[in-house]
């Protein structure tokens, strides 16, 4: 056997080996899913045997007390927050994330370096030690239980990531292309909406989607700073849980449904996210 046909098997062996571990890895982390969909169509007796029965009878109780066929609340008010929560913020980290990136990344200003650590280090702030002055904010603003204290708060919360993001992605769209705008008179709002931005259009759905991601599954300060009006979709689930009685069954029943929003939106947008990370990750 010559070397380039051995080589080539070596090839091939080793692209198969990764492609095995791909589909190994694949479905690991698609197991949870399954086992969550599965536990979410047995009855509350069945749910919490252990070991769990495959042959368990299966049954849409879970979902239907979910939706409160068994006169509890209702998840649509909820559902709504999130959606209106985290579909607003991510609006607004968008248009403000998006110059400054520009500012960062094509026309840099001064210092940029130092300001990209500036976006980073808001990070490094734990969320509960800026839990209570938020809280007592809040209280004294008289915006507690409201919706759109949530809005300013998750676009605050994912504007440093997603200027990081951002600036990442513009950093490779040619400078040529910019300068030639200039020269045919553009002015910086028509460069912006009619040259950079349909060149970066992939890495604005990625960074849409992350925002979106965190804002709809954010909890802590949903739990906190929400009551009834404003309640969230993660602050609903958690109240399935309690001290007495079987639950497993209705909360992968809610789980998987409060899911979906997140799944569908991946999925609608993973040719997007795809180009975006890739393009913002090649330097």
């Amino acid at each position: 056997m010559s070397t380039t046909a051995l080589r080539a098997r070596r090839a091939r062996g080793k692209g198969a080996g990764l492609g095995l571990l791909a589909w190994l890895l694949g479905i690991a982390f698609f197991l949870p899913i399954a086992w969550m969909a599965l536990t979410s169509l047995h009855s509350e007796t069945d749910a919490a045997t252990n070991p769990p029965s495959f042959a368990a009878s299966l049954t849409l109780d879970g979902y239907r007390e979910f939706f409160g066929a068994g006169g509890g609340a209702s998840p649509w008010p909820a559902l709504i927050n999130s959606t209106v929560a985290s579909l607003a913020s991510t609006l607004l980290v968008l248009l403000l994330a998006f110059p400054a990136a520009y500012a960062l990344s094509i026309n840099r200003v001064r210092k940029w370096t130092d300001v990209l650590f500036f976006f980073l280090s808001t990070k490094m702030l734990p969320a509960v030690a800026g839990l209570l002055p938020i809280y007592l904010f809040a209280k004294n603003a008289g915006m507690l239980d409201n919706i759109w204290l949530l809005v300013i708060l998750y676009t605050s919360m994912n504007l440093p990531i997603a200027v990081w993001m951002m600036q990442s992605f513009l950093a490779e769209i040619p400078v040529a292309v910019i300068e030639a705008a200039k020269v045919d008179g553009a002015r910086l709002p028509t460069i912006l909406a009619r040259v950079v931005a349909p060149i970066s259009l992939p890495g604005i759905a990625a960074t849409a989607l992350i925002c979106f991601i965190f804002s709809w599954n954010e909890l802590l300060f949903a739990r906190v700073l929400t009551g009834v009006v404003a309640e969230t979709a993660p602050v609903f689930l958690t109240g399935f849980i309690t001290s007495q009685g079987l639950f497993l069954a209705k909360v992968c029943a809610a789980s998987l449904v409060i899911s979906l929003p997140v799944l569908a939106a991946g999925f609608a947008a993973q040719d997007k996210l795809v180009q975006g990370l890739s393009l913002g990750a090649v330097k």
